[in-house]
């Protein structure tokens, strides 16, 4: 899952210039990481606990609904709250809140009930939205500014490292317990079925245990380390590019780029997690696979996002260095073979090598190319990549939803390397020239994460009626707009009219 992350300094460190951050920061990239690995981790529940509870597509959607209408409903109230008792006892407030979040779940997995399920992640998603608002800043401020862009997009990293790493650990602890197929449960006696199925609910409990653990024993560390003070960022009419327009417009809905931005941010973030939300049951449907095997392929759709993520800091960063360049997309194949290896078992096939026995690693490696080049193609401009990126992912989609077997598997799986930087661009174009409205505009933005909840909701019900083949016409429609906002939509008016 992208983070939302300010484009400028939000405010100024309060201590001298000599300060050794490292230490904060690691402990602060951490958190990165815990919320993309807790957010990932749905893609592996939704599956399990809509057979748990025998729900039907748009019920199951409910899980997506529930933890992303938490950002609609707390981003706000949190952003008050960090103000008034400062963001490191903002960060240790929403890391206990999330663990509250997470030890509910042993409860709603011992009485099987979807409803204290369904408020377990709303806890959640309120703990995480409050630790975003928190923590963000920090890391946008913990050491020269000419290094900040540094910093966000490595801490944006591990989070991506927190979404690939999620659904293997999901598989194994939770799909992986719940073995049966419906024929075998069927043959089942009614008590046994029902001591199942409260099985499979159990196997949810143990996982949760562990990430209330490392909340609490994180919130412990941060709590112990002495952070420092942020101040109160100026506002005055020499905040950086855009601030002569402040007097365009009274606030920051007055300007139509940041609006369609906002819309942009709605489609993209709703159509990156109805596409990871449905994976394991599309695989399931389509290739008749075991939801454990499914859940952990899902590792490559956000392990696509992680690769894409670092070809964008590459590739967009201005870098001139072609040597240096070469050598860091080296690096990055390199960690997609890996990831590919892992996630499709093929590093046994060693012992007897042929090309045959890496087709899938070599599948996934022509693809992760396709997305080097288009980033490539996108000339360092980022509406032309973003415009580039929002195509092909459509046309993978589209593919996908025209074919069956490995075609239509690899094609959706795809798209994740094309999502990558998708939220950081789309976020960046969007609060350009704002001045002082820049922090009403980051709002506006973060408020409209709650595309997450609403559109996986809408394809579930497409999935019930027209089914899950063909229910991903949805993200297609999102990435089309996304694709408009990369061409036109993002360029704000009074360039237009310079121009």
């Amino acid at each position: 899952m992208a983070v939302s992350s300010p484009s400028k300094s939000t405010g100024n460190v309060a201590s001298n210039g000599n300060t050794n951050y490292t230490p904060a920061l690691v402990v602060l990239t951490s958190l990165f990481f815990m919320w993309g690995f807790i957010t990932s981790l749905n893609d592996i529940l939704i599956p399990h606990l809509k057979a748990i509870f025998d729900l039907n597509y748009t019920q199951a959607m409910l899980v997506q609904f529930t933890f992303f209408t938490a950002y609609a409903i707390v981003s706000l109230p949190s952003g008050i709250l960090v103000e008034k008792i400062g963001y490191k006892t903002g960060i240790i407030i929403g890391l206990l809140t999330a663990a509250i979040g997470t030890i509910l779940f042993y409860p709603a997995a011992g009485s099987r009930s979807y409803e204290l399920f369904l408020f377990a992640f709303f806890i959640l998603a309120s703990g995480i939205t409050l630790l975003q608002v928190a923590a963000n800043p920090y890391v946008a401020i913990l050491g020269k500014p000419e290094t900040a862009s540094s910093r966000l997009n490595l801490s944006q990293a591990f989070n991506s490292l927190g979404t690939t790493i999620a659904p293997i650990f999901g598989s194994i602890l939770i799909l992986a317990v719940a073995a049966k197929g419906a024929d075998e449960i069927a043959k089942l006696s009614m008590t046994e079925q029902e001591a199942y199925k409260l099985m499979e609910a159990g196997s949810v409990q143990t996982p949760y245990i562990i990430l209330t653990g490392m909340l609490v024993l994180i919130a412990v560390i941060i709590a112990m380390f002495k952070l420092p003070k942020i101040e109160a960022a100026s506002q005055s009419s020499s905040d950086g590019e855009g601030a002569s327009f402040d007097h365009h417009h009274k606030s920051a809905w007055g300007y139509r780029h940041l609006v369609l931005g906002a819309i942009a941010i709605f489609v993209y973030v709703g159509g990156e997690v109805a596409i990871g939300s449905f994976l394991v049951n599309y695989f399931k449907e389509l290739l008749g696979m075991q939801e454990a095997d499914a859940g952990t392929y899902v590792a490559l759709y956000w392990g696509g996002a992680m690769i894409g993520r670092f070809f964008g800091s590459i590739t967009l960063s201005g870098m001139t260095d072609t040597k240096k360049k070469n050598i860091y997309a080296g690096l990055v194949f390199v960690l997609a073979i890996i990831i590919a290896m892992y996630v499709t078992k093929e590093y046994q096939n060693f012992a007897n090598f042929s090309l045959a026995g890496f087709s899938k690693t070599l599948t996934f490696l022509v693809l992760v190319a396709v997305n080097f080049a288009a980033f490539n193609i996108g000339k360092q401009k980022p509406g032309r990549t973003l415009a580039i990126l929002a195509v092909v992912a459509a046309v993978l989609v589209i593919i996908s939803m025209l074919t069956f077997g490995q075609v239509a598997m690899w094609s959706i799986l795809a798209v994740g390397l094309f999502n990558s930087i998708m939220f950081p661009t789309i976020f960046t174009l969007a609060i350009d020239g704002l001045g002082k409205h820049t922090g009403q505009g980051s709002g506006i933005l973060c408020t409209a994460i709650v595309g997450g909840a609403l559109i996986p909701l809408a394809q579930g019900f497409l999935a019930d009626t027209i089914g899950i083949h063909h229910a991903f016409i949805l993200p297609v429609l999102c990435y089309a707009y996304i694709a408009y906002y990369g061409v036109k939509g993002h360029i704000p008016t009074f360039k237009t009219a310079e121009a």
